[in-house]
């Protein structure tokens, strides 16, 4: 398991590698937490949110689960967790990017999230939510 310094500075040097455009509007930049945090769809302990795009209050930011991320991936090295990092935090600009863009169709990643959604509880027998 890496250090929280150590995945603060991940974080960093992956948002050093996205294109100043991408954080436009994003007033609320991104911020860490420590917190393990589950969808409220959850069945089990298998399902961890390790990062949020957030809109509230006409602040737009990025919220990294550290704590889920500990939890997923226990076992994960700093080679490791940068590469899953990368994915999760280029999955929440994207979110962002879509939103400043308008894109709500059914090839977004909020379309997708939800697929994602519908057939995680599909696999855990609830149907129709």
């Amino acid at each position: 398991m890496i250090s929280l310094e150590e995945y603060k500075k991940i974080i960093s040097e992956l948002m050093d590698e996205l294109p100043e455009a991408f954080f436009q509007k994003l007033s609320g930049g991104v911020i860490v937490s420590e917190a393990v945090v589950m969808p409220d769809y959850a069945q089990g302990n298998d399902l961890y949110t390790m990062g949020e795009y957030q809109i509230y209050s006409g602040i737009r930011q990025i919220v990294m689960y550290k704590g889920s991320f500990d939890r997923a991936y226990p076992l994960a090295d700093a080679v490791r967790a940068r590469e899953l990092l990368r994915g999760i935090l280029r999955h929440e600009f994207r979110h962002h990017l879509e939103y400043l863009g308008g894109i709500h169709n059914s090839s977004s990643l909020e379309a997708q999230d939800e697929r994602d959604k519908q057939t995680y509880l599909f696999k855990h027998g609830i149907h129709g939510t």
